[in-house]
């Protein structure tokens, strides 16, 4: 954990702990993180450092305080049980008002910029939509929020952009409860509600057996893409791009590339499954078998560019001379000496301003043929073409298809 305890001035009285993360530039937007029922846990600090890694000013609130001090729980047995009293007996409408208090701390601090966003997840979703519709925030986000019907004529209260995010298997929020959240803020074009199917209540939770990763690494795209709108930072995603290929293609430092990358970052090659998780392996993997192993005439020709609130899909031709092994692409494969064209595609994320991984597809087939080590006959492949056709999209289509021809226009 990289965070710190600070002290929270309840305005009835009292103080009460918080967890809180700091972005690597010291500054920027506050998030105020609003815990499920299993109170301020690890995994609601590290989900207030990753935010902080996407560089926002993170205070998780111990909303349980008034009940008791410092509560960490698990997710089964008695810890289960302890978990549904503790709900049971919060108060709401003085979760809301600690909420507002922990706001008030963070626009204090000299690091937030004075902007703030709730996010909250299960208990803490309900909490950050009613915090949407009774306190001066700018943006909120509730992820899987039980009860949250109980609360819907004050939709009309909220004024800030929000986002919902339901579990389509959630018996905790049943399709009632989304479809009356649509209802309720239909026609509002800064409330955005998501429903991810298959997912259960807690999909966002890596410790609990209803973690559904795909529904979770959406979620969080759309929650980026919904804070960068309302409340910032604004990175220039292709710039940082730009630079880490620099480094890889340029520069060709290993050092310099890694710089670019968040603490811990991952590549994936798909086709091969070459690249790295963590620091220690993708650093090994770029000094000693990708930088040093690219062709001297590598050459990368892009075809298209898409970009999102934290995801970059880059085409384009992977272009070269076969003059050395190159591991990352064609390992165990001896130079042929041949020239190749190959369609690329990558989907890179970024955390914050840093990559933070890359997955790399390319089409293996046209390059075994261009490389004379696939007979294409009789097999649905093909060599060049495939990177021309790309580039030239009139070229003749369906020449695989031997029933193409036959046919009568």
């Amino acid at each position: 954990m990289a965070g710190t305890t600070v002290k929270i001035n309840a305005a009835d009285g009292g103080v009460f702990d918080g967890y809180l993360a700091l972005p690597e530039g010291g500054s920027g937007p506050g998030l105020i993180l609003a815990q499920e029922i299993f109170g301020l846990n690890r995994h609601m600090r590290e989900i207030a450092d990753l935010y902080a890694e996407e560089g926002y000013v993170v205070i998780a609130p111990d909303l349980f305080w008034r009940l008791s001090a410092g509560v960490e729980l698990g997710y089964e047995g008695v810890d289960l049980e302890r978990a549904f009293s503790f709900h049971e007996r919060f108060g709401i409408d003085q979760g809301v008002n600690d909420i507002n208090d922990a706001i008030r701390a963070l626009r204090s601090r000299p690091e937030c910029n004075g902007k703030v966003a709730v996010l909250g997840f299960d208990l803490g979703g309900r909490l950050a939509y009613l915090a949407a519709a009774r306190l001066k925030i700018d943006a909120a986000v509730s992820y899987y929020a039980a009860e949250l019907e109980k609360h819907l004529d004050e939709a009309h209260c909220v004024h800030c952009p929000i986002a919902f995010h339901f579990g389509a298997a959630d018996g905790y929020t049943p399709p009632a409860v989304w479809e009356a959240v649509r209802g309720a803020f239909a026609g509002r074009a800064d409330a955005e509600v998501y429903v991810y199917v298959g997912a259960d209540h807690g999909f966002n939770n890596s410790e609990r057996g209803s973690f559904d990763k795909a529904a979770a690494t959406l979620a969080h795209s759309r929650t980026i893409g919904l804070l960068h709108r309302a409340i910032g930072p604004r990175y220039d995603l292709e710039a940082l791009w730009e630079k880490h290929v620099e480094c890889e293609f340029a520069t060709r430092s290993a050092d310099e590339t890694m710089r670019t990358m968040v603490a811990e970052p991952y590549v994936n090659h798909v086709p091969v499954m070459t690249g790295g998780y963590g620091y220690r392996e993708l650093y090994r993997f770029y000094k000693n078998h990708f930088i040093p192993r690219l062709p001297k005439d590598t050459r990368i020709v892009p075809i298209s560019r898409t970009i999102g609130a934290n995801t970059l899909v880059d085409e384009f031709l992977f272009c070269c001379t076969h003059d050395t092994e190159i591991d990352f692409m064609l390992p165990g494969v001896p130079p042929t000496g041949r020239y190749i064209e190959v369609p690329h595609i990558a989907v890179v994320h970024f955390r914050g301003n840093k990559v933070a991984h890359e997955h790399i597809y390319w089409e293996q087939a046209t390059a075994l043929v261009q490389l004379g080590l696939l007979d294409p006959r009789g097999l649905p492949v093909a060599g060049v073409e495939t990177a021309k056709k790309l580039m030239d999209p009139s070229r003749p289509s369906n020449t695989l298809m031997a029933s193409w021809s036959k046919e009568i226009n």
